[in-house]
Formats: structure tokens, C-alpha cells, sequence
């Protein structure tokens, strides 16, 4: 089984952005409560922007925030001349309206790629960015070498909003044979699939004997497994017991980085484009 570095693929996005001018706007990170998994991606994009230059500015929130006043300050914050890109961390707190408050972030600024209007665009052809997790899979695919015409049957495991839905839409027409998974479904057709990829959140969800020797396995996936460590949808142990000879990212070090190193990208295009 062949590991991919996804923290060794950033470093080189990052070195890359380092040799341009960095963004004279500032980058918004809205935080809602205080998840763990959040606290954990804003400090990477923290690091990261230290690196570059980036001026990264994080507005922060109480868990009980109103999806309305949350919508007010974000489009308040992300409409100010001197911002240039902004981002609303998911996942939010239970009872806020996720859609309705990235909608707020003009399209231009949208660096996630998540709002109406830029999965409207992604959907159309007419996407100036893409999704960072769309990101994430190009560099993955490009670091072994290939590229997506040669996948026959993927398979994505997972149907939200950050992971499963970008990437699927991105996919369609674009593969032979694509497959979408969610909640409650058989898990049969990862078989014969060319390449999965998953962001469920369950741990060790995909098994070895589950997929195909030698299958490209990527992994959004972020939780906690049985004995509180963090871990992916990829069960990595029974991969190596099963013979897996194909290609996976680890959690943590794969997807996440290359995520992060994305979302950068998007914000020197677009405040480039401007």
C-alpha cells in the first residue's frame, strides 16, 4: 500500500503562493461554538496564512448565534472593500441554517466555493475556483501521476456539503461511472471501484476487504475512533492485512493539508482577478 502525503504535496502549494505577492485584503474566518474540529482547521489556516503573509481575520461567535444575525454580520464583514475573501467554518452548531448563511458571502470573496451561486457555476462549466475538496482531489490524483480519465468507477461514500456534493457535481460526466453513497446505503459497489472517495466522519468505516487491491482511496473523513484517536473512514490496519497494494491518504496528513493549501490558492485567484 502506497501512502499519500497530503502535508508534503501542501508544503509545495504553499512554497508556490509564497512566490507571488500576497493579497493586500484581509481573509474572514467566521467561527461558530467551539467544536473540536473546528478549533483544529482554523489554527492550520491560522499557521498557514502566518507563512504566507496572509492577513486572516477570525470572528468568532457563541454557539446560539440566530441564523439572521449571523447572515448580517457575515455579509457586514465579507462586503467591506478591504476584504478580499471570507470563509464560514463548518460544521455549524445545530439549528443554524448553513446554506442561507454562506449566501451572504459574495461570490467573488466566496473562497470555499460553497455558496449557491459557485455550485451554480461549478454545476455549469462557468466555475472560476474550484471547491477546495475538488482541489484536494487533482492534487492527489496528480501526485500519482494520472489523471481523471483513467478512473473507470468511482465511488463517493458521503453527500455533504464540503466533501460528497462539490465533488459530485464536479464528477458527473466526467467519469464513466459514478456512483454516490449516503447514509443507510449498501456498500457493495466499492468493489470494483476504481477510486473512492469518502467524507462520512464514521471511523473505520472502509474496511480492506471492502475495496479493490489496488484502488486509489481518498479520504475526507475526520473523527474519532474507539479508542479516542483520530482517525478517517479508512480502516488503515485492515487495509495492510487485506494486501492493499493501491493508493490512500492517511488521517491525520492527507486531505486535510491539501485542503487548508487550497483554500489559499482560491483567495490569491480571486483577489488576482480583481
Amino acid at each position: 500500500m502506497q501512502k499519500i502525503s497530503g502535508t508534503r504535496i501542501a508544503e509545495e502549494i504553499i512554497e508556490l503562493l509564497r512566490a507571488r505577492s500576497a493579497p493586500k485584503k484581509f481573509l474572514a474566518a467566521f467561527v461558530v461554538g467551539d467544536h473540536l474540529q473546528t478549533a483544529s482547521f482554523v489554527a492550520q489556516k491560522e499557521k498557514i496564512a502566518a507563512k504566507l503573509g496572509v492577513d486572516f481575520r477570525v470572528y468568532r461567535h457563541p454557539a446560539d448565534i440566530s441564523s439572521d444575525r449571523l447572515r448580517k454580520e457575515i455579509h457586514r464583514i465579507a462586503e467591506s472593500s478591504r476584504c478580499g475573501g471570507a470563509i464560514l467554518q463548518l460544521p455549524l452548531p445545530a439549528g443554524i441554517h448553513a446554506g442561507y448563511c454562506v449566501n451572504a458571502i459574495p461570490v467573488h470573496k466566496d473562497v470555499d466555493a460553497l455558496s449557491e451561486r459557485a455550485i451554480g457555476a461549478l454545476a455549469a462549466g462557468r466555475a472560476k475556483i474550484f471547491p477546495p475538496s475538488v482541489l484536494a482531489v487533482l492534487h492527489v490524483v496528480r501526485a500519482i501521476h494520472a489523471s481523471m480519465a483513467e478512473y473507470k468507477k468511482v465511488v463517493i461514500v458521503g453527500c455533504g456539503p464540503l466533501v460528497g456534493k462539490p465533488l459530485a457535481i464536479w464528477l458527473a460526466g466526467a467519469v464513466p461511472h459514478l456512483i454516490i453513497l449516503d447514509k443507510g446505503a449498501s456498500y457493495d459497489a466499492l468493489g470494483d471501484a476504481d477510486m473512492v472517495i469518502s467524507g462520512t466522519g464514521v471511523a473505520g468505516l472502509i474496511r480492506g476487504d471492502m475495496v479493490k487491491k489496488d484502488a486509489v482511496l481518498i479520504d475526507f473523513g475526520y473523527g474519532l475512533n474507539a479508542d479516542g484517536e483520530l482517525s478517517g473512514d479508512i480502516d488503515k490496519e485492515s487495509l495492510r492485512a487485506s494486501g492493499f497494494t493501491g493508493y490512500y491518504t492517511p488521517t491525520p496528513g492527507g486531505t486535510g493539508p491539501l485542503v487548508v493549501a487550497g483554500l489559499f490558492e482560491n483567495f490569491y485567484s480571486l483577489t488576482e482577478a480583481k
